[in-house]
This record gives C-alpha cells, sequence and structure tokens, in this order.
C-alpha cells in the first residue's frame, strides 16, 4: 500500500501514543513514523509525557528528579496529572483540532502501569484523574514497545553514557519487570487500541511492524466508519 493511502476524509487529526518501559525504543520509533507520515504529506508533531507543554515540561523535571517518589505515589499521580492537563489542553485538542497527527511518548498508560499498578495507587483516583485530565479524549492507537528487562536496561544504559540515571530508570530489576507485566496485562485489556510491539530487532525491522499495524489499523476503522 503506498503511503498516502493512510490519509483519511476526517479533518481531525490522529492521536498515536507509544508506551514502554525504560529503553524500549520509543523514541527512535516516533522519529521514524513521523518521518514516514511526513513522506506521506500527513502533518505530525511529536511530543512526550510527562512534558510536552511549558508548564508540563517544570513538572516533569520535578518528578524525573526524584521529588514525586519523596511524595508518595498519590502525590505523584497528581503531579502526572497537572502535567497531563496542561499538555492536553495546549498542545495535544489544539493540534489534533487543525487536523495535525499527534505522536505521544507516554501517556495515561503510563500512570496505569507505573503509578496504578507498580505504586498501588487506587483504580479510582487513577480514573478520577484521567476524567479530569483528558474526558472523552483517548488515542486513537497505542504502540507497546515489548523488550526483555535486561535488554532494555541496557540500552538506556548506553544511551545514557556518563550520565546519572533518572528516578524511574535507578529502579531495581523487579521494578522494571513488573512494568513490563503491567504493560502487557494493558495491551491484553485493550486489543482494539492497543497494540504489543516485540522492540527487540533492530529499529528497522520494528518501525516496519509498527507501520504495517498502523494501516491495519486505519483500514479497520474506517470500514466501521463507513460501512457498505
Amino acid at each position: 500500500m503506498a503511503e498516502a493511502a493512510v490519509q483519511r476524509p476526517s479533518l481531525r487529526g490522529r492521536f498515536i501514543t507509544f508506551e514502554g518501559g525504560e529503553g524500549s525504543g520509543k523514541s527512535t520509533q516516533i522519529r521514524k513514523l513521523a518521518e514516514r507520515l511526513d513522506t506521506a504529506k500527513l502533518r505530525a508533531i511529536v511530543t512526550r509525557e510527562p512534558g510536552g507543554s511549558p508548564g508540563a515540561e517544570i513538572i516533569r523535571h520535578l518528578v524525573l528528579s526524584g521529588m514525586g517518589k519523596l511524595l508518595g505515589p498519590e502525590a505523584e499521580t497528581l503531579l502526572f496529572a497537572a502535567a497531563r492537563d496542561d499538555h492536553v489542553r495546549t498542545v495535544i485538542l489544539p493540534a489534533l483540532n487543525q487536523g495535525i497527527w499527534v505522536l505521544c511518548d507516554r501517556f495515561f498508560d503510563s500512570t496505569r502501569a507505573y503509578q496504578g499498578q507498580l505504586g498501588q495507587v487506587s483504580p479510582e483516583l487513577v480514573n478520577a484523574m484521567q476524567r479530569v485530565t483528558i474526558g472523552d479524549l483517548k488515542p486513537d492507537l497505542t504502540f507497546i514497545l515489548d523488550v526483555p528487562v535486561e535488554v532494555g536496561l541496557q540500552r538506556a544504559a548506553a544511551r545514557r553514557g556518563n550520565a546519572s540515571a533518572d528516578r524511574f530508570e535507578a529502579e531495581g530489576i523487579k521494578f522494571h519487570q513488573d512494568l513490563r507485566d503491567a504493560y502487557r496485562r494493558i495491551a491484553a485489556e485493550d486489543p482494539e487500541r492497543c497494540v504489543l510491539i516485540d522492540a527487540t530487532p533492530d529499529p528497522d525491522t520494528v518501525t516496519a511492524k509498527i507501520w504495517a499495524a498502523l494501516r491495519e489499523h486505519l483500514r479497520a476503522t474506517l470500514t466501521a466508519d463507513n460501512p457498505a
């Protein structure tokens, strides 16, 4: 299928999120997808969470420095919610409403995995924060990049070089294994939205898997929107 075949008649942009543990290759794959969409003559922006907007970037610094951990998982959840609210209002929704595709490195699934399942924050609080910050907004498609923990941590260390590990990279092996399990459960619970991608192979192979899954998802949703 030609690149241009991913286009659709609706003026609203698509919202695509990438999730996964440390070193799973999210940043690389988002960049590659953005390049592919540009080739297809589709406007796209790349953003991230926590962060993506001026206010949210300030909160990102607090969280990754370890401040959120000191305050406890519930307070950390509130920090993420505040960052997401600013991000959605000032970046994501305006772009989607202009017909721009939004490619986001992490979104609410990260809160569900990190704070909800690993931090044992109550589902009631997680769901309440989700309702307040994003309302009916949810990704059109979420790619969950899956790699063995040891592989991911090795990649993260190589990427980091001599810099210090951030608040999440510095956690122990069990934390990262539990995180991988949490993401796999999220993918299993919402198969219409989530695509679990084996991100162990080389980046170009992973990119090809993502592009094929994206085209298949768009074929399915376009058919559903325009039944014969």
